[in-house]
């Protein structure tokens, strides 16, 4: 069976792209975890609300968002990402 080089090309541009997101969903559950273990060791626990603040800190850079798990109470935390506390 003779592939044309386009459809060769196509191919190899998809597999390659399954594999970027594949990474990419990796390093973003890799980095669930790693903010989900900042906030158990700095509160002792992740609750409701504190899981509410996992997503809006993926978005930051990992600098950021573990300066902001290490230096704001848990408080100053939930109103960071606009989430009242009961």
């Amino acid at each position: 069976m003779n592939l044309t080089p386009a459809y060769l090309e196509w191919r190899e541009n998809t597999l390659r792209e399954g594999m970027r997101e594949g990474i990419q969903e990796g390093s973003l559950q890799e980095r669930r975890l790693v903010v989900g273990n900042l906030l158990r060791l700095r509160f002792d626990a992740v609750d409701e609300e504190l899981a509410k603040v996992i997503e809006p800190l993926l978005k930051l850079p990992p600098e950021e968002y573990s300066r902001l798990i290490l230096q704001l109470s848990r408080e100053e935390l939930l109103a960071r990402f606009g989430i009242s506390s009961n």
